[in-house]
């Protein structure tokens, strides 16, 4: 969707955008309230999210969530035509593949059952999606290990949770590392149409990181 593209790369607000389409509003009539709503259609659409799961997390009703879910397309046809295309050919296939071609088996898209089947569509539609997430994530830190054990470097990675690296920096490597790191992360990939983006924080203990 090149204008979701445009504007996460040119560092706008995806939230606030998308609230202002959804809902109708301008953006002097933009509530942290509305965008709170549409940050969970955003998330919840990349999920395969049901009328009912989004009028759960906003607090709506099933009617007025699934309104919103049908804006949200008519104003993105990119992402549906996406959701589209990425369903039928799971069916087709029996499986769906990440962008870096690691393949998620579907078999519940082939049962006899509708709310199996519908599952399976829900599956096809994010497994894509947070499994490139994923990929992204296993080659940043091959690249990141592969360079701090060729430099000799005593940093090193403590952990992988979700999105995030925590590591051990020893004193003496705290002022340079984690630049480096960072570009390393940012560039770990370059077949995306979006920039990575990465935020660290340096601190005694993992606590005080957050």
């Amino acid at each position: 969707c090149e204008e979701l593209i445009n504007i996460f790369n040119e560092n706008g607000d995806i939230h606030s955008a998308t609230a202002m389409k959804v809902f109708n509003v301008t953006k002097e009539q933009l509530t942290p309230e509305l965008r709170r709503k549409a940050k969970a259609v955003n998330f919840g659409i990349v999920y395969g999210i049901s009328d009912w799961g989004l009028s759960e997390q906003i607090s709506t009703s099933a009617k007025e969530a699934k309104e919103i879910i049908s804006s949200f397309y008519e104003h993105y046809p990119e992402i549906k035509n996406y959701f589209n295309e990425v369903i039928e050919k799971a069916k087709q296939q029996g499986y769906c593949t990440t962008l870096y071609n690691r393949r998620r088996p579907i078999p519940e898209l082939a049962s006899d059952n509708f709310q199996t089947r519908e599952f399976g569509k829900r599956v096809a539609m994010n497994a894509p999606i947070q499994g490139t997430a994923a990929d992204i994530m296993k080659i940043c830190m091959i690249k990141v290990d592969k360079f701090l054990k060729e430099n000799n470097y005593k940093t090193k990675i403590i952990l992988q949770i979700h999105d995030e690296l925590i590591f051990k920096v020893p004193k003496e490597e705290k002022d340079f590392i984690p630049k480096i790191l960072k570009n390393i992360m940012e560039n770990c990939v370059d077949n995306l149409d979006v920039k990575l983006e990465v935020d660290g924080s340096l601190a005694k203990t993992w606590y005080e990181c957050k």
